[in-house]
């Protein structure tokens, strides 16, 4: 009895297994042994604009820099802008001690008063041939002269309060109250930020595709902000030593965080194809030193259909399809690494996700678990 019980086990794992093992030897149980749809995320062909860049790494600069100098000598008297401070054009920075100047001016003003009477005398002494012309336009010459001296001696008080010759941001003080200054002494740097500019040098050869106004990306090293830019100049001379041309970026709208000397990658777009035809880049692999695609083909099965490919411009998404793939295929962007040519697939991601049918085949009658 037990030799029949163990018989009809041998029968049951021969009709379930059976197939299987003449898999193996190449026998009819084939199908039940080929390899479950391999679960993939697919991306469409589609036509689109797409183009070609220098890219290079800048500094980014102000516009305008200055190194503030004293006009005037005398001991600073107060402080007026601190560093960071932003300052209008011909706002104070500082003020030198100016009674000498006060002074000065006022001793001219006396003298110019003076003489203004005296010409007045010898005008009128003139009108009445009381007094020559010579003494008449020596009078008129002193006058002007004292004039002038009044003016400077205006301007020299003017020049105690030391002013910002441009609009922008104080980056650094020099100099502290009671320290003694003279004519030309640094006391101040300021820049001017807004906007700011990006200098890069381009090939010669990309020149005719560059021109004033050209819109230009910016991406910061700092914290991988996107920034957008326009080419303000292009210089007209060719260096003779590198080839390239200086070409300066400026950048009006920024974080606020960004500041002169952060380094930024530069992308210039030097072609542009508004009709290629574009895939995402993750679709297109290197195997075996070749180019190649996976295309999702068919409808009630669909495979996966191996291609070598040409490929044009890329950018961080997408990549142009000059040969291999029409407009509307779909193309597996995950999965593909481990596919084979003519491979089941199923598409779990992307355009048709959920319509490839199963293809795990039932089990046979008498042999459920």
């Amino acid at each position: 009895m037990r030799f029949v019980s163990m018989l009809c086990v041998l029968a049951l794992v021969v009709g379930c297994g059976g197939e299987s093992t003449s898999t193996e030897a190449g026998g009819p149980g084939r199908r039940s042994a080929e390899r479950p749809p391999v679960p993939v995320a697919v991306g469409e062909a589609v036509v689109g604009s797409i183009a070609s860049y220098y890219r290079a790494t800048a500094s980014l600069e102000a516009e305008k820099s200055a190194e503030v100098l004293a006009r005037a000598a005398g001991v600073v008297a107060e402080i007026l802008a601190e560093e960071g401070d932003r300052v209008p054009a011909g706002g104070p920075l500082l003020r030198i001690e100016n009674d000498e100047y006060g002074y000065r001016l006022e001793q001219a003003k006396a003298r110019t008063a003076q003489l203004r009477a005296a010409y007045e005398r010898l005008e009128q002494m003139r009108d009445e041939e009381l007094a020559s012309e010579a003494e008449y336009e020596t009078a008129r010459a002193d006058l002007a002269s004292a004039e002038a001296d009044e003016g400077l001696a205006r301007l020299n008080l003017s020049y105690t309060t030391v002013t910002a010759p441009f609009a922008g941001v104080v980056t650094q003080r020099l100099v502290d109250p009671g320290v003694n200054v003279s004519l030309g002494t640094p006391v101040y740097t300021l820049v001017d930020v807004e906007p700011l500019l990006a200098r890069v040098y381009v090939p010669s050869r990309e020149f005719r595709q560059l021109q004033v106004d050209q819109a230009v990306q910016l991406r910061l090293d700092s914290d991988r902000t996107r920034l957008t830019g326009h080419i303000k100049l292009i210089s007209p001379m060719i260096d003779p030593a590198s080839g390239t041309i200086k070409v300066t970026v400026e950048v009006a709208d920024y974080p606020a965080g960004t500041r002169p000397g952060d380094f930024a990658e530069v992308r210039i777009v030097t072609e542009l194809r508004p009709a290629a035809l574009l895939v995402p880049r993750s679709a297109v692999v290197t195997e075996k030193g070749e180019t190649v695609v996976y295309v999702a083909v068919g409808v009630e099965k669909v495979t996966a259909e191996r291609r070598q490919v040409e490929v044009g411009f890329t950018d961080e998404d997408r990549a142009e399809i000059l040969a291999g793939v029409t407009a509307g295929e779909r193309l597996v962007v995950k999965g593909q690494r481990s596919l084979k040519d003519g491979q089941a697939l199923r598409i779990l991601e992307g355009p048709g996700a959920g319509e490839s049918p199963s293809e795990t085949p039932a089990p046979r009658a008498g042999c459920d678990a």
